[in-house]
């Protein structure tokens, strides 16, 4: 007997925002499962951070449907939901030790001072404070002012915590840190997460899935890998790392598999693409998919792939050293005047000398490209 699948902690529904003439949501609908973690991303004033609040009943919506664990908590007051949170500005009382910001939440709920002494040394022994329990927020670094903040919000064990850009304020080396450590605690509770940032970076290794988010509409829901591998629209596949374009027009001659693409001068199979004859489309790839060599036939992969396809002449017009490889800039007549570029391990370049001014080989593998309408 198979079994049935379990019903999402959170769904959002039609939630649409408005302020006054401007629509900062439209239509927004997805699902959340019981323990995950969900990164919000998208760039300034895509509505990440309404979508938020509107789910801790902070900026009630328009309207559209709100349901956590079973509940509708659409018209709730904040008071009323099941929810901890933590801002970016990180919101601790300055009066107050951290002792007395954690405990916060647990006078409020009437817990007694027997249980609340318990509970906020077990919190300050999770966030890895426990000799700091006298200190006030000025007397804090930005991470720990950021833990206690954390403490805080899990104090009275909220099955939902909401995270606004949390990492936000800090410098890289603790942000790195920290994001390891939130993981890592969320994954210990197994509360179920919703952080909004504007990191890439901090979504694609924090969370189990990630909502993209563009002028208050969603682009696309999928996990880190889903979301670069495989980006749905052009906008996700220009947002989310490095990207090169190359404009063209589909071809009426089919190829093995996908599509067969012209640009400028060179045809190129493509596997992920419509049959759509005369279509103007950008074909995209990834830097790191793009296989260069100094003589051809020699093309360096570490994948099986069809090298023997999709071959041009380029030069190479520039390269730029970004530590862990090298990121050349590479043009082609036979691609007409678009630059693309290319990024090649240091081992590479030494060993097939790779330098500005050269003469390569390049293939762009058809399994590597995806085609958009332009």
């Amino acid at each position: 007997m198979s079994e049935q699948p379990t019903a999402p902690y959170l769904r959002i529904r039609s939630l649409t925002k408005k302020f006054g003439h401007f629509t900062a949501l439209s239509g927004v609908e997805f699902d959340v499962n019981e323990g995950e973690f969900v990164c919000f991303l998208g760039p300034s004033g895509c509505g990440k951070t309404t979508l938020l609040r509107a789910i801790a009943g902070l900026d009630v919506q328009t309207h559209g449907q709100i349901e956590q664990a079973g509940r509708d908590i659409s018209a709730l007051p904040p008071s009323e939901r099941d929810f901890g949170i933590v801002f970016q500005s990180y919101a601790l009382f300055p009066n107050l030790t951290v002792t007395k910001n954690i405990a916060y939440g647990l006078e409020n709920a009437k817990y007694t001072r027997t249980e609340i002494r318990t509970r906020v040394t077990e919190l300050l022994e999770l966030v890895g404070m426990p000799d700091q329990s006298d200190k006030h927020p000025s007397q804090l670094s930005g991470g720990q002012q950021q833990r206690v903040a954390l403490a805080r919000a899990i104090a009275i064990s909220p099955n939902l915590l909401l995270l606004d850009e949390p990492l936000s304020a800090l410098d890289a080396k603790v942000r790195v840190k920290l994001r390891h450590e939130i993981k890592d605690l969320q994954a210990q509770l197994g509360v179920t997460t919703i952080m909004v940032t504007h990191d890439q970076e901090e979504a694609l290794t924090m969370a189990d899935r990630i909502v993209i988010l563009n002028n208050g509409v969603i682009e696309q829901v999928g996990t880190p890998e889903e979301i670069y591998h495989v980006p749905a629209t052009q906008f996700v596949a220009d947002f989310i790392g490095t990207m090169n374009f190359l404009p063209g027009n589909t071809l009426g001659i089919p190829s093995t598999e996908g599509v067969r693409v012209k640009i400028g001068d060179t045809e190129l199979d493509c596997d992920h693409g419509e049959q759509l004859p005369g279509k103007q489309v950008l074909a995209s790839i990834r830097p790191e998919d793009i296989l260069v060599s100094s003589s051809q036939g020699h093309l360096a992969t570490d994948a099986d792939t069809n090298i023997d396809k999709n071959i041009i002449e380029a030069t190479v017009e520039g390269v730029e050293f970004l530590g862990a490889f090298v990121r050349a800039t590479l043009w082609s007549p036979q691609l007409g005047p678009v630059r693309f570029v290319a990024d090649l391990s240091a081992n590479l370049m030494r060993a097939e000398k790779i330098s500005t001014g050269m003469k390569v080989s390049v293939s762009f593998p058809p399994q590597s490209i995806r085609v958009y309408a332009a």
